[in-house]
């Protein structure tokens, strides 16, 4: 099977092991794909990790199979479940992360980036759009203009880029990736999870959800744990609840 799934305690990660192909994916590995990170969660995986083997994250869709409009609206349905699973995720990037690379890299919550990655959204070669879903997260995350020049000139940016623009939040390889997931997943579930609702929350309903879910995290036993820590100058033990 191209992706696996390995645990090392509440840090599950997930990776790409398609080397022939950069790690492009094809519709059956987006599939194992969307599978593993569904039965992470359900396994009680507090953080998640996204990476690729060989040196390379993903270097975009298999284009040797046929990519057509029911591939790309599958694919909007797989980032769309990454990106609202409730526990944080990672992707650890080396190499090409390149069309759906890079949609896979927006789905996830923060981006550990290896000296040597490359970044393109190559959709004007090829004739192609990206999603509206890709579009709005390129400019979040990226910035209007790296995310025009990116989608318009189908530019390759590299980690410096990254770096300079935002769009990395720590610079190492899958161990520094790993030692960031494990530093989190000591930390309070019910607040990591609705500030993830707060980010995407474009419309009143999401709005709505938001405040549901802060009112839920202030009234919490985390957040009476979290104050009685503070007060005895040790360390809380949350429990999501």
């Amino acid at each position: 099977m191209p992706i696996t799934l390995a645990h090392s305690g509440s840090v599950a990660t997930i990776q790409t092991d398609r080397q022939e192909r950069r790690n492009a994916l094809n519709a059956e590995s987006l599939d194992e794909l969307d599978a593993a990170v569904a039965t992470a969660v359900a396994g009680g995986a507090r953080a998640l990790i996204l990476t690729g083997a060989g040196g390379h994250f993903c270097a975009g869709a298999d284009l040797v199979e046929l990519e057509d409009v029911a591939f790309t609206r599958h694919l909007g349905d797989v980032l769309a479940r990454l990106a609202e699973q409730p526990i944080l995720t990672v992707a650890a990037i080396a190499g090409s992360c390149m069309g759906l690379g890079m949609q896979l890299a927006l789905a996830c919550d923060v981006r550990v980036v290896a000296d040597d990655a490359k970044f393109a959204v190559p959709v004007a070669k090829l004739g192609l759009m990206v999603d509206h879903w890709t579009i709005d997260r390129l400019r979040r995350f990226w910035g209007e203009g790296a995310a025009r020049l990116l989608t318009m000139t189908a530019a390759v940016l590299d980690a410096e880029d990254a770096w300079r623009l935002g769009f990395a939040q720590a610079r190492g390889d899958l161990a520094d990736a790993q030692a960031l997931a494990e530093a989190a997943v000591s930390l309070a579930p019910l607040s990591q999870a609705g500030s993830k609702v707060g980010f995407d929350a474009s419309s009143p309903d999401a709005v709505a959800r938001y405040e549901a879910a802060f009112a839920v995290a202030w009234a919490s036993d985390d957040a009476r744990e979290g104050r009685i820590a503070f007060t005895e100058r040790r360390s809380p033990a949350f429990e999501g609840r």
